[in-house]
């Protein structure tokens, strides 16, 4: 006799998410940290900067495209993320009947540290490591996620309150599960060597100056090729190559509020030639800047 498979956390998870978000759109949750994708059909690539964070698929699947490498994750597998990162996605698998599904929750870099410093936590001697990999969840870690999910039907109160400690039982989950070591990585390095965290930091404050790289590299305590070795170990980019990313997404910005023509835009985020700005915002989005702006404006019409 042929027995039923009882439903998964997957399964749960699925039927309360599908039940908070029934529409193509990205929705914040009473759970602070905690927000939901929903998207019914496969969605065309999109560029911005990831945010320290944990992006847990539960139906459908997505590509990451970064600079040097390109990301693959569907049910059950989850995007972590470390350090700002400008990337590109978009979404591959989605149907009305089975829509792409995605839980995002925002972590903080000094909570995980936290959680390796209280729980113990020890894997092994750390090496820069690219802050962005790809996880497969185990069924501790689905079973974790499963209490933040059930949350979203408690009173606001409630869910608020109770979501901190299953937060930390998360990151605990996914330090100890198998991309438990990349994630610790990433964390003690961050706390014993704070290089390139605050070169990051710099060049987010600072992303429409001019930048030498020797500056940085004095800025941050390490020597030039150190710093050139561990930028691009973390982000898959060299720091100028980081800057020029995050000139161009405020640029886009900057026109998508409408409040600018490219010219402007250039001058702004530190551009003094105006057809290196169209030149390298074409290479980056496909499209010279007022010919994306169209297409992103019908898109969304």
């Amino acid at each position: 006799m042929k027995r039923d498979i009882p439903p998964s956390p997957l399964d749960h998870m699925i039927a309360i998410v599908q039940q908070h978000v029934r529409h193509d759109d990205r929705v914040a949750t009473a759970i602070p940290f905690l927000a939901l994708y929903h998207s019914s059909q496969p969605t065309s690539v999109t560029r911005g900067v990831l945010k320290p964070s944990c992006c847990m698929i539960l139906q459908g699947s997505k590509r990451v495209h970064l600079p040097d490498d390109v990301l693959d994750y569907g049910p059950g597998e989850y995007l972590v993320v470390s350090v700002d990162m400008p990337a590109a996605g978009h979404v591959v698998n989605a149907t009305p009947d089975q829509p792409y599904l995605l839980l995002n929750i925002e972590l903080d870099p000094s909570e995980m540290a936290a959680v390796v410093m209280e729980a113990k936590i020890d894997i092994e001697s750390p090496q820069p490591v690219r802050g962005a990999f790809v996880g497969k969840s185990d069924p501790e870690l689905q079973e974790a996620l499963y209490k933040l999910v059930r949350l979203l039907d408690a009173p606001p109160q409630e869910a608020t309150f109770l979501a901190v400690g299953v937060k930390r039982e998360i990151i605990y989950r996914m330090l100890t599960g198998a991309g438990g070591r990349q994630l610790y990585q990433n964390i003690v390095l961050d706390q014993q060597d704070r290089g390139i965290s605050k070169a990051i930091a710099w060049l987010k404050d600072h992303f429409d100056q001019p930048v030498k790289v020797e500056d940085l590299a004095q800025a941050t305590n390490m020597s030039v090729s150190s710093l050139h070795h561990r930028f691009k170990a973390v982000t898959t980019m060299g720091p100028m190559q980081y800057q020029k990313q995050l000139r161009l997404q405020h640029a886009r910005a900057l026109l998508l509020g409408g409040d600018v023509d490219a010219g402007t835009a250039a001058y702004k985020v530190g551009y003094e030639s105006q057809s290196q700005f169209s030149r390298e915002y074409r290479r980056l989005f496909g499209a010279p800047p007022m010919q994306d702006m169209k297409k992103l404006r019908s898109a969304a019409v």
